[in-house]
């Protein structure tokens, strides 16, 4: 329907078929008044008003030495990226009916093929825009050179950015529904979040609180960044506490083990651990380690397993030390 619209509308304006649209560098170049009194089912305009109809959308909008851009121009422009969103939405269809087909699918992989097909596409539709309207690309390089290279001193950062957003498209490593744990430098507590959308140049990630943040994809190539969806689907997570000097260790222990086994999360195929870690300032720290799926609730979790503990200490009666400090007063020494 939309090939007749548009072969209806070429017609009446002089034009013999829609291909020519396409071959004539998507320029509608008006045919002569014989070729347009050959269309019988149309009326002829007078000579006198196709001519000026013809004169309006030839009139230029832009002209210099090097291009013109006449109305002419701006209806192919408009029709170049019309299309380009046209091929756009049916290579998605395909894409997703392709991966999703398949019984291993992944929703990431999918993701990054349709931001690549994307990317493609629109700079073909940004050539073809260029061819359309006469403009010589390499003379436009060519001569916009130095701006470029004081543009890029300006925007090295930027480009940095979508050169990291190419690496994290292909190389996978980071996908979208991806966990992971970014650090920062050791300045502050590394970020666990989950990757929500990854762009060209920036990344949106959402973090436990529920908060969207957009970071520059440099952050997630160049920073240390752990990938808790990699590689199995289990994780070793621990608790850290305190128990008093002088205390029983062994019921400590037992105590300690039995609240992470009472959890549904912990998974009792991996044994659950207790280390002394230090002998510190007030007591004895301990860790609890276990092990249990790459949730993404797994603080919550953890919270569970400490009240469970609190629990258990105060039904056995065992104090957790808090910081103290003794002070011996005497006599200075003359």
């Amino acid at each position: 329907m939309l090939n007749s619209l548009l072969s209806f509308v070429l017609s009446f304006l002089g034009k013999a078929t829609f291909s020519n649209l396409l071959f004539n560098n998507f320029r509608f170049q008006p045919l002569s008044q014989e070729s347009f009194n050959q269309t019988p089912q149309l009326p002829s305009p007078s000579e006198e008003d196709t001519s000026s109809f013809f004169d309006f959308l030839d009139f230029k909008l832009i002209d210099t030495d090097k291009f013109d851009v006449s109305l002419y121009d701006i209806i192919a422009l408009v029709f170049i990226f019309i299309m380009a969103k046209m091929i756009l939405k049916i290579v998605k269809i395909n894409i997703r009916k392709k991966f999703r087909a398949k019984e291993d699918y992944n929703k990431a992989t999918e993701f990054v093929y349709i931001q690549i097909a994307k990317y493609v596409i629109y700079l073909f539709a940004i050539i073809f825009a260029f061819k359309a309207i006469d403009i010589d690309i390499t003379i436009l390089l060519t001569g916009s050179a130095a701006l470029l290279v004081g543009i890029g001193l300006g925007l090295q950062d930027v480009f940095k950015d979508m050169f990291s957003g190419l690496v994290l498209l292909f190389e996978g490593n980071v996908r979208v529904g991806d966990i992971v744990e970014i650090s920062n430098g050791g300045k502050t507590e590394p970020i666990v979040a989950k990757i929500l959308k990854i762009n060209v140049r920036t990344t949106q990630i959402e973090t436990r609180e529920g908060n969207v943040l957009i970071i520059p994809n440099a952050k997630l190539t160049q920073e240390y960044v752990e990938n808790w969806s990699h590689g199995s689907e289990l994780s070793r997570f621990r608790i850290t506490l305190t128990v008093e000097y002088g205390c029983d260790t062994e019921m400590i222990i037992r105590l300690l083990k039995q609240a992470a086994y009472a959890h549904p999360k912990v998974r009792k195929t991996h044994p659950v651990d207790v280390r002394l870690s230090h002998f510190g300032n007030n007591g004895l720290d301990l860790e609890l380690i276990f092990w249990a799926d790459q949730s993404w609730d797994i603080n919550n979790y953890k919270s569970e397993i400490r009240f469970e503990i609190d629990r258990l200490f105060r039904e056995h009666k065992v104090s957790i030390p808090f910081p103290q400090t003794t002070v011996h007063m005497g006599n200075p020494a003359h």
